[in-house]
């Protein structure tokens, strides 16, 4: 259940409650995609550094270990010890790029395995059953997600087969939820809306899946090759379509400046490899945007990587060190930056819940974007 507690402009700040514990939004979700975060962070150090929530992914863990594995293991939160809310996609992203070895059709998609290339098939109600054997506490929709720019025509006819594959998910979880061997019996569903960069085509679908009473929605089918501009035209579009009274996900966005014009324009929820694939390879954030620990003016650098910061690395090591460890290839680099770059987004989440609260957010969205000067 999505409770709205205040607004500042369009921006929301809420609480979302789920069987695994409260969300609080805006919230921004760390991307575990094989039920770890890549660079040596586990889920112990993501409550020190304020997860709220982890995301997964469907079509991986489908791969390897298996679905049916994890379900035996105890599902998913007991597998990798996470007693805090877990998304997981539905399958369909990872579809979509690949897209030289699929095959849609009405009833899913066949396509080939990235790792041993053995035929796969997968629908909506395999989704759902995925999904459900991982047990996770909001389940995706499956969907296609189309390329931009695709023709019209064929987004057209592919967001008429999303309705249709979204109201076979809906029957599915509700079949699975109700049986009697299901880990957790209460999982939620959201749908998720899609139209390319087409403004008509984008409201018509997202007034159709806002009639089916879901408890959440996503925007999903951008970050795929349009502009940020094109991007944020999109979202002004569909969001005034979709329920005001739950939460809102914009799928694998994004930058801390895709963060805050999202926010900005009703947005709760958001996923992105960004911090962590940046943390691997010596990128990181700062109050003053993003910079690289590899370049040689570091080298005799005493400062933490953003002074002020209170996550693992700031709190002990210097940049100096850190681009040693780089150098020397040395795993530790590597866990430090990606351990900090999850905390600067964790915790902006926060300062944005903090400034819609005391009614400041067009103010901290300016003075960020000044900081930043584009660097983010």
């Amino acid at each position: 259940m999505y409770k709205l507690i205040k607004m500042c402009g369009k921006a929301k700040r809420g609480e979302f409650v789920t069987p695994h514990g409260t969300i609080q939004t805006p919230v921004f979700m760390n991307v575990g995609t094989l039920a770890a975060i890549k660079g040596a962070v586990s889920t112990m150090d993501l409550k020190k550094i304020g997860c709220q929530v982890e995301l997964s992914n469907t079509y991986h863990l489908h791969l390897r270990p298996g679905d049916k594995i994890i379900k035996k293991m105890g599902g998913l939160h007991k597998f990798m010890n996470w007693d805090r809310p877990i998304l997981t996609d539905s399958g369909g992203f990872q579809v979509f790029s690949l897209a030289n070895i699929r095959k849609i059709q009405e009833k899913g998609v066949y396509f080939n395995s990235h790792i041993d290339g053995r035929k796969i098939f997968m629908g909506p109600e395999e989704s759902m059953q995925i999904q459900s054997n991982l047990g996770s506490t909001i389940a995706m929709a499956f969907d296609e997600c189309v390329a931009n720019p695709s023709p019209r025509e064929y987004v057209e006819r592919s967001v008429e087969r999303t309705t249709r594959w979204l109201e076979r998910c809906k029957i599915e979880l509700d079949r699975l939820n109700s049986l009697p061997d299901t880990i957790n019996k209460k999982q939620i569903l959201f749908g998720i809306n899609q139209g390319g960069v087409y403004d008509d085509i984008r409201i018509e679908h997202a007034k159709t899946i806002a009639k089916m009473n879901l408890e959440g929605y996503a925007i999903g089918g951008l970050a795929v090759g349009e502009s940020h501009e094109e991007m944020y035209r999109i979202i002004d579009a569909v969001v005034p379509h979709l329920p005001k009274d739950k939460p809102l996900y914009l799928m694998g966005v994004g930058t801390p400046i895709n963060i805050l014009e999202a926010v900005d324009r009703g947005v709760d929820f958001f996923d992105c490899v960004l911090p962590a694939r940046n943390g691997r390879h010596a990128h990181v954030f700062t109050k003053y945007g993003k910079i690289n620990l590899l370049n040689a003016k570091y080298e005799l650098d005493e400062k933490p990587i953003d002074e002020g910061c209170q996550c693992p690395a700031c709190r002990h090591y210097s940049r100096a060190y850190i681009r040693h460890l780089f150098k020397a290839k040395e795993m530790l680099a590597m866990r430090l930056c990606v351990l900090h770059n999850l905390y600067f987004y964790n915790n902006l989440m926060k300062e944005i819940r903090e400034a819609i609260e005391g009614d400041y957010f067009s103010q901290y969205k300016t003075q960020k974007l000044e900081q930043w000067g584009g660097k983010a």
